[in-house]
């Protein structure tokens, strides 16, 4: 199982804009929809990841509840569907309902909002502060498939909690590993050459 890191892309960085389709009610969902919100997380995940599937139920119950204290979270799928049939927006849609997801789960088909996140892999997440500035890039927490750690959600959590009491998340941030991004042909980014 090939393992992509996290790009780990500055600290501060403003969130990139997106306007992109939300695959389970069909409206389009933008980065303004979320201004007012303590945090933001953007997470890009996909289907048949096995890195995803390993933590998705845990990551659903998480998400639940931080967006109950107020937290905008959105799922972006940028998968090239040619070749991965599985994260067609169809499939999207029946794994959010299958699996009760309470967040937007978005297609990005261009691929570009990818792109302007220099997101790498599935899971790749980005908590941004109420001004839409990067606050933390990288894991969900230390476990991955076969390695017996429990999906705890510990790191993402830390720097969630942190945003909410006020504070920084803390600065030693581990970057997040999964598959890589399934680029369309000719469309990688520099990055994931």
């Amino acid at each position: 199982m090939a393992q992509t890191p996290s790009t780990m892309i500055p600290l501060g960085t403003p969130a990139p804009d997106f306007s992109l389709p939300d695959t389970v009610t069909g409206e389009t969902v933008s980065l303004s929809d979320f201004k007012g919100k303590p945090a933001l997380l953007v997470m890009f995940i996909c289907n048949h990841c096995p890195f995803v599937i390993h933590i998705r139920e845990k990551l659903v119950e998480f998400c639940k509840q931080y967006q109950d204290k107020g937290v905008g979270i959105v799922a972006i799928s940028a998968n090239d569907v040619s070749t991965h049939p599985d994260d067609s927006p169809d499939k999207m849609r029946e794994c959010a309902d299958q699996f009760g997801f309470t967040f937007p789960y978005l297609y990005d088909e261009s691929q570009e909002v990818a792109k302007a996140y220099s997101a790498a892999c599935t899971p790749d997440f980005f908590l941004f502060d109420n001004d839409h500035k990067l606050a933390y890039r990288g894991q969900f927490d230390d476990s991955r498939p076969g390695n017996d750690a429990p999906v705890t959600g510990a790191d993402l959590a830390a720097a969630i909690d942190a945003l909410l009491a006020g504070d920084a998340p803390p600065s030693q941030q581990k970057p997040s590993v999964g598959c890589n991004i399934k680029w369309k042909a000719g469309n990688e980014p520099p990055y994931a050459k």
